[in-house]
Parts: structure tokens; sequence; C-alpha cells
């Protein structure tokens, strides 16, 4: 039987993709850039968590034997990987200093390696709630 998470992990997934989230986002409020560029970033961020969130759970439950069909773990990564490559790709040609550059790309891999961890403890504790 797997281990359930400790609360200061928990505690710690969460202010990490908070923080990761409020950095992000706070970011671009105060960026001297256009509408549509903070759109842009703004909605990889959520791509990118969604779809981080999603591949988390196609792996996991691949694992534990439950069903997935190939084509939506195939997507999972594909998007995954695809959020990813929108944001370099998107920094790559922003007309921004090199530090804005990494604040971005940090926040932005926090909060997908915590929404990550957030999702795999949430389903860690449902699974014990079932299991009970």
């Amino acid at each position: 039987m797997n281990q359930k998470p400790s609360n200061a992990f928990i505690a710690a997934s969460w202010v990490a993709l908070i923080a990761g989230m409020v950095a992000f986002i706070t970011g671009l409020w105060n960026a001297e850039m256009a509408l549509n560029e903070k759109g842009y970033y703004f909605t990889v961020l959520m791509y990118g968590l969604f779809s981080a969130v999603s591949l988390q759970k196609t792996v996991r439950d691949q694992l534990e034997g439950i069903a997935v069909t190939n084509i939506y773990y195939g997507l999972s990564w594909f998007s995954t990987i695809l959020a990813i490559l929108l944001l370099i790709v998107g920094l790559w040609n922003a007309n921004m200093t090199l530090s804005e550059k990494g604040f971005y790309g940090m926040s932005f891999t926090l909060s997908l390696f915590a929404a990550i961890a957030v999702q795999k403890n949430t389903r860690d504790n449902k699974r014990d709630e079932v299991a009970v």
C-alpha cells in the first residue's frame, strides 16, 4: 500500500502552485506589453497547468491498471510538451530582458511542477478515503 502524503508536502505543493501562479500573473499584470501578449502568456500558463495535471492523471492511471486510451495518453503528452514549447517560443521572440524571460520561465516551471504534485496528493488522499 502506498503511503499517504504528509501534510507538510501537501502544504508545500499548494504554496508552490499558488506562488508560481501569482508570480507569473503579477509579472504579466505589471509588464509593459500589449494586452494580446499578456493574453498569450496567460493562456499558455492555463493550458500548461491543465495539460500537466491531465498528463499526471493518465500516467498514474496506466501505472494503476486503469484503462486509458492511447489517443488521450498521447494528447496529454503532446499538450504538455506543446505548452512548454509555446512558452519557449514566446519568450525567445519577446522583447524582454533575459531576467524577465527567466522569471516567466521559472514561475511557469514551478507552477507546472506544483500542479502535478497537487494532483498527486489529491489522488493519493482520495484513494485512501475510498479504501477506508
